[in-house]
C-alpha cells in the first residue's frame, strides 16, 4: 500500500503567543508537528504494519520544517519530502498549498492520503478537502476510525456528537480527528535511522506551477488576541441572600435576563 501523509509544522501549543502590529511574533518560538497530523502519521505507520507498502510525508515550508520531518521518520516514516519557501516569500493561502502539494503528489503512486482534520494555527480544515478535489478523488473529513479491505475502506467520523459510517474504494484522501489513534513517540533507534535518511527538497522552481493557481483567495487581515475576561465573583452569605444577589447581578449587571 501507497500512503502519503501530509503534515504542517506549527507552534507547540504550549507556546505563550506574542502578537505585534496586528502579526504573530515567530522569534524563538518552539514548532512542532501539527497535533492532529500527528494521528495522521500514527495511522499511516499502523497501516503499513499491517498491510506493507511505505509511508511518504510531505510538508511545504521553510528548512526549519526539516526538523518535523525528522520527527515523522523516526516515527516510522519511509520518505520525506520539503517543498521549501523562503522565510520572505509570499505566504500561501489553503488554496495554493493545496495545489503545491497536489503538484507534487500528482508524480507519484498513491492508494491513501491522510492529514490531519485541521490546523493549530489556523484550524481552517481546507488543504485535505481541497487537495482531494484538485486530485479528483474522494475525501472523508475528521474520522476517528478506518479499515482498509483490499481496495475498500470503511471509516467512522464525527457528525455533530454521533457516529456516521462511510464506504468508499481507494485512493482516496482522510483527515483524522483526536480518537483515531494514540500517537507514538519516536524510540532511540528510530532517532538514529531517521538521521541518515535523505530528505527530498524541492523549490518553487522545481515545481514550475502556474502563478493564477498560487493566488489567494483568503487572506488574514488581523490576529489579535482574545480580551481577557474580568475575574470572578464569590457571592456570601445564607443561600437565599445569595440567590437573590445572582439574581440581580444577572439582570442589571450582566444584562443577560
Amino acid at each position: 500500500m501507497k500512503i502519503i501523509v501530509i503534515m504542517k509544522q506549527t507552534f507547540d501549543t504550549e507556546e505563550k503567543i506574542v502578537i505585534e502590529n496586528g502579526v504573530i511574533d515567530k522569534e524563538n518560538v518552539e514548532l512542532i508537528i501539527n497535533p492532529y497530523d500527528e494521528y495522521a502519521i500514527e495511522e499511516a505507520v499502523k497501516l503499513k504494519e499491517k498491510h506493507g507498502g511505505d509511508v511518504t510525508v510531505i510538508t511545504v515550508g521553510t528548512d526549519e520544517a526539516e526538523s518535523a520531518l525528522r520527527t515523522a521518520l523516526a516515527i516510522g516514516v519511509d520518505h520525506a519530502i520539503l517543498v521549501e519557501m523562503e522565510e520572505d516569500a509570499v505566504q500561501l493561502d489553503e488554496n495554493g498549498i493545496a495545489n503545491v502539494l497536489a503538484t507534487v503528489i500528482k508524480e507519484k503512486e498513491f492508494d491513501l492520503i491522510l492529514g490531519g482534520n485541521m490546523s493549530v494555527d489556523n484550524g481552517a480544515s481546507q488543504v485535505g478537502p481541497r487537495l482531494a478535489e484538485v486530485l479528483n478523488i474522494p475525501h472523508i473529513a475528521t474520522i476517528t476510525k478506518i479499515e482498509v479491505d483490499g481496495k475498500n475502506v470503511k471509516a467512522e467520523r464525527d457528525a455533530e456528537g454521533d457516529v456516521e459510517i462511510i464506504e468508499s474504494s481507494l485512493p482516496i484522501l482522510v483527515t483524522a480527528q483526536q480518537g483515531l489513534n494514540e500517537p507514538r513517540y519516536p524510540s532511540l533507534p528510530g532517532i538514529m535511522k531517521a538521521k541518515k535518511k535523505p530528505i527530498q527538497k524541492l523549490s518553487m522552481e522545481d515545481l514550475d506551477i502556474e502563478e493564477e493557481l498560487l493566488q489567494p483567495l483568503s487572506k488574514i487581515v488581523e490576529c489579535y488576541l482574545p480580551k481577557k475576561k474580568p475575574s470572578g465573583r464569590i457571592l456570601k452569605g445564607d443561600l437565599s441572600n445569595q440567590v437573590e444577589e445572582l439574581v440581580q447581578l444577572l439582570c442589571h449587571e450582566a444584562k443577560v435576563i
